[in-house]
């Protein structure tokens, strides 16, 4: 195979030129700042526009740097207490001879005052660095991720803290039964969430309740700043990037990486190592993968799925060459690491192991699934779904590779979309949330509709199931940041969960249903059994009938249509009794069934299998058109 020979040449690379893989992806340890035995300092960059470059910051004089080819590496003896200190490089440029100051490629921390717009680099060398206490976690068999944001994670208008968030949504993360995928807006921005020795305790902490965290991850593409980015960091735009258009994203405003780039794999293979070594991580979302594979980056492009999509000059080699080593480098060092691409185009082989012929990723996301969910609450009657088609769209993937699938991200959260929940129940969640009055028509069928949205999602979608932090009680308003067309106001950045602790209110229903689900899900283990088989499928009738995992879904659309004595085929005989039930009281239900009913099997064959039983359900909502 052509790509597999292209990976292990360049795998053989690293490990004669460097030493070992281990050994390249660990220059964060001898690139940047590093700090000697006598307590001086050794820089060292890679610049080759760079006539020449010093260091500046927080003492008195700059310190010069000798080049040497593309290299640059001085010494400087700054003694005594450099904890916090501030730096900047000063370049000069070869080609112009302009004076530059930059950020060190390198740098790991990086603070920001409100009134500024820039961040200024600043060295972090704690004199009693944060000791980890707690081990990483098994790998869970059964993915549940809970998708967060620290800094929009508390009900008050301001940058939540990483301590508020180990706090006070941590154990609401455990109590799901979720792991954890920590999203920010931009990776300089951590640093506003707290100290690096926060960010370790809330990573450490979460590893004491025996949840896995992810970190969202971009190397897609990177920022077009130039006093604190990547961009003309040497003074050419070919330093990290791909010169000229080739390096520019024609949609996004943003810079290229050139994979082919010896330093520019080091440095990208080595800021996963950083992440896993130094915060101790347990994987990474990666994210935009299809704008990587593909030198059209996806753009104007509408995947049918035909194989000519996926191979051909339009498909970046170097892209998934590097692909290749950071899934076998990232699995060999780190057994238990999982990874994720969040890709579009379902490029075949994504999610197969490398001796496959594949890239090596542990699951990719269905995108699909959360669009459909929108189209059909847009655009469609609840009586007029055409389930036949929803079923497709949550079972439409490759098989023998592991899908995360989901009803709604921070995508459909942000402001100028709207949720789940917002589409179902906008006009009334601000005045009839309340359980100690009558439910209405409206927030009966959107209670109702969210819980089933969601169970069909987890347990026909795929191998993996993703909740964005406050989706699982329905938030009540979209996502917005703090920016000159709001007046810089946080009200929107921010997220509600006092509304989950309020016992009258129904977001505490659906909270429960949620939590039930996932705990279901836990004792049962059907994200990690094969796919779901659909027995039943009646468009009429709007009733969806699937095995999996030696449990029997039945999903019931019908808004005002119950059923008594209907029949539903099994594979195994035996008795049936009811696990979960979103028609329950405390989920916001109406109590119409019998939980402790049990059902027998009959060996009447029916829809293909040898045994069924006959079984009555109840509608949506108990309002009648």
């Amino acid at each position: 195979d052509h790509l597999y020979k292209r990976f292990a040449e360049r795998l053989a690379q690293l490990e004669e030129a460097e030493g070992a893989f281990d050994y390249f992806t660990l220059s964060y340890r001898s690139f940047g700042i590093q700090r000697r035995s006598d307590n001086g300092l050794v820089l060292r960059e890679w610049a080759p526009g760079a006539e020449v470059i010093f260091l500046t910051g927080d003492f008195s004089k700059c310190h010069h740097a000798e080049t040497s080819l593309s290299y640059i590496q001085a010494q400087t003896l700054l003694n005594g207490q450099i904890y916090e200190a501030k730096y900047k490089r000063f370049i000069v440029s070869k080609e112009t001879g302009e004076c530059l100051f930059r950020i060190s490629p390198w740098a790991k921390h990086v603070t920001k005052t409100l009134d500024s717009v820039t961040y200024d680099w600043t060295h972090w060398d704690p004199p009693q660095p944060y000791q980890f206490q707690h081990p990483r976690p098994p790998r869970p068999s059964s993915l549940r991720i809970y998708e967060a944001h620290v800094g929009i994670s508390s009900p008050e208008e301001k940058i939540a803290s990483y301590k508020n968030f180990t706090r006070d949504v941590l154990p609401r993360i455990k109590d799901l039964a979720h792991q954890f995928t920590t999203k920010t807006t931009h990776s300089l921005s951590l640093s506003r969430f707290g100290t690096p020795g926060d960010l370790k305790h809330l990573v450490d902490a979460a590893h004491s309740m025996g949840i896995t965290v992810l970190l969202d991850m971009v190397h897609s593409h990177a920022s077009s700043n130039t006093e604190d980015g990547l961009n003309y960091f040497d003074g050419t735009d070919s330093c990290f990037f791909h010169g000229c258009s080739r390096g520019n994203h024609s949609l996004w405003g943003s810079r290229l990486f050139n994979y082919s780039s010896w330093e520019v794999v080091r440095f990208l293979l080595s800021n996963l190592r950083w992440w896993m070594e130094e915060y101790h991580f347990d994987g990474f979302r990666f994210d935009a993968v299809t704008s990587m594979l593909y030198h059209h980056h996806g753009i104007g492009t509408s995947f049918s799925g035909n194989y000519s999509e996926y191979f051909g000059i339009h498909v970046d080699e170097d892209a998934l060459v590097y692909l290749m080593l950071v899934n076998h480098i990232l699995h060999k060092l780190y057994p238990q690491c999982i990874t994720v691409a969040e890709d579009v185009s379902g490029m075949p082989g994504l999610c197969r192991s490398i001796e496959e012929g594949g890239l090596g990723f542990d699951y990719r996301l269905t995108m699909a699934v959360p669009d459909k969910w929108i189209q059909v609450l847009k655009e469609v009657r609840d009586e007029d779904w055409d389930l036949e088609n929803i079923v497709h769209t949550l079972t439409n993937r490759r098989r023998g590779e592991a899908s995360i699938t989901y009803a709604e991200s921070h995508d459909q959260a942000l402001v100028g979309d709207k949720s789940l929940a917002f589409w179902l129940m906008d006009k009334e969640m601000y005045t009839n949330m309340s359980a100690l009055i009558a439910m209405t028509p409206v927030i009966d069928r959107g209670i109702q509709l969210h819980k089933l949205i969601r169970l069909l999602t987890h347990s026909l979608g795929g191998e993996g199931y993703l909740n964005f932090m406050g989706n699982e009680f329905g938030h009540p308003e979209w996502l917005d940041f703090p920016r000159k067309g709001n007046n810089e106001s946080y009200y929107y950045a921010r997220r509600q969960f006092n509304l989950v602790d309020i016992e009258h209110l129904r977001y505490r229903q659906l909270y429960s249903f949620d939590h039930d689900m996932n705990l279901t899900e836990d004792k049962y283990g059907w994200l990690a059994a094969g796919q779901a088989a659909v027995t039943t499928l009646n468009q009429a009738d709007k009733v969806i009938v699937f095995e999996r995992s030696n449990l029997l879904f039945i999903f019931n659309f019908h808004p005002c249509n119950s059923y008594i004595d209907y029949r539903v085929a099994v594979e195994h005989a035996g008795k049936y009794k009811i696990k979960l039930n979103s028609d329950k009281l405390q989920y916001g239900g109406h109590g119409r069934l019998v939980q402790d009913t049990v059902f027998f099997t009959e060996p009447m064959p029916f829809n293909g299998r040898a045994q069924s039983f006959l079984v009555s359900f109840i509608s949506i909502t108990t309002f009648h058109s």
